[in-house]
């Protein structure tokens, strides 16, 4: 029998990783999902991993630069990012964004994410 556990993301520790970007998370066994607070002028530069992405925005309006294109996520859009896909990010607008990973973002948990620290 598995457990459920139940997460409320208005409980759940806040990282501020930069001025502009903080993010909360949850690390289930094969999936991560983060809500970030992003400001607007806030750019995660150009980066590219092993996991597929799903980002949605919530609130807001992002930039995202994909493979020499950009495309413009507003709320209520999401975009999908396959694996190995080399990405960054622009914040049009105060920005709030729900990002979804798999497999887990086991770098997140061992703390090796300088690119969004920067």
């Amino acid at each position: 029998m598995l457990s459920m556990q139940l997460y409320d993301w208005n409980k759940l520790e806040q990282e501020q990783l930069n001025p502009r970007v903080a993010r909360k998370v949850i690390h289930g066994a094969n999936m991560t999902i983060a809500r970030l607070e992003i400001r607007k002028g806030a750019v995660v530069p150009a980066h590219s991993h092993v996991h597929e992405q799903i980002a949605t925005v919530e609130k807001g309006a992002m930039k995202f630069l994909i493979e020499g294109g950009e495309q413009i996520v507003r709320a209520g859009q999401s975009i999908a990012i396959p694996p190995h896909v080399p990405h960054g990010v622009e914040a049009l607008e105060d920005s709030v964004v729900v990002d979804v990973f798999s497999p887990a973002r086991e770098d997140w948990i061992r703390g090796d994410d300088a690119y969004l620290r920067g």
